[in-house]
């Protein structure tokens, strides 16, 4: 969206195209990754906003997961939105995934779908999260961050916790390289990153960002926990360090849950 366009991004969400992208790229996901979303049935019928951790690197398969089990059980009449990355919604590809639901990460984007009865889904620890080591691949960690919990507050609907697992499983990713990132100085700076993740995958071995390899079939599952009404919960002045900790030990229970189902790596 640019500063000449005052259209709200909201309003550029295609039911239409939206089942026709979900019709093609459901089996594919069910198939590749075999994929299930649990606990649907605990969103709630106004706004919430669905807080996740993040995971799979350059190619994270969180969002079409659960956007692919969201509309099947659901139908096409309310949206999924996902708070994106600048990067995603500049050039020609930004407007289709506006039109499948995806928005701009900013507060005025957020607070609107929110308060509009809109499903928001955030992922606090971004690329922090998504390139999260594969041997720590089971913690919750948001890098600090807790403007989510400011945004739920703001727009006076619940928290919705969601964890994944299988997605850092993709491939092997080594290290966030946040220590390459300060040795290369002013080149880091003006990408604006203070991380540059190094991995290893498919076909391309060793990556430093780029090449991106190719996602391995590994078993993705994902978990829907109940609503936390924050003003019922921690009163109308809550301490907002304490939610955050709170929705985390939420969401490390969950994921310890689901890492003592799983068997193997990749195989799930």
């Amino acid at each position: 969206m640019t500063s000449t366009d005052n259209t709200s991004e909201l309003t550029k969400w295609d039911p239409g195209l939206t089942e026709r992208v979900m019709s093609v790229t459901r089996p594919f996901l069910k198939r590749y990754f075999r994929s299930e979303v649990r606990g649907l049935e605990h969103l709630p019928p106004g706004g919430a906003l669905l807080v996740s951790n993040h995971s799979g690197g350059m190619l994270p398969m969180d969002v079409p997961i659960l956007a692919a089990h969201f509309y099947e059980q659901h139908g096409y009449d309310r949206p999924l939105y996902t708070l994106s990355h600048d990067m995603l919604m500049t050039g020609p590809q930004g407007d289709f995934f506006r039109r499948i639901g995806y928005i701009s990460a900013n507060h005025a984007n957020a607070d609107e779908a929110l308060r509009t009865g809109g499903l928001v889904v955030v992922f606090p620890g971004g690329d922090y999260d998504v390139y999260r080591p594969t041997f720590s691949e089971n913690v919750i960690d948001f890098g600090g961050r807790t403007g989510y919990v400011k945004a739920a507050l703001n727009a006076g609907v619940p928290i919705v916790p969601t964890v994944g697992i299988g997605g850092q499983e993709t491939q092997i990713f080594l290290s966030r390289g946040t220590w390459l990132a300060k040795r290369l100085g002013p080149i880091a700076r003006l990408a604006r990153t203070k991380i540059v993740p190094i991995s290893f995958g498919f076909p391309f071995g060793l990556s430093l960002v780029v090449p991106p390899n190719l996602p391995l079939p590994a078993k993705i599952v994902m978990r829907v926990l109940p609503p936390i009404d924050i003003v019922a919960e921690f009163g109308e002045n809550p301490d907002i360090d304490e939610v955050d900790a709170h929705v985390r030990h939420l969401m490390q229970r969950a994921l310890d849950e689901l890492a003592h189902e799983r068997r193997l790596p990749v195989l799930g």
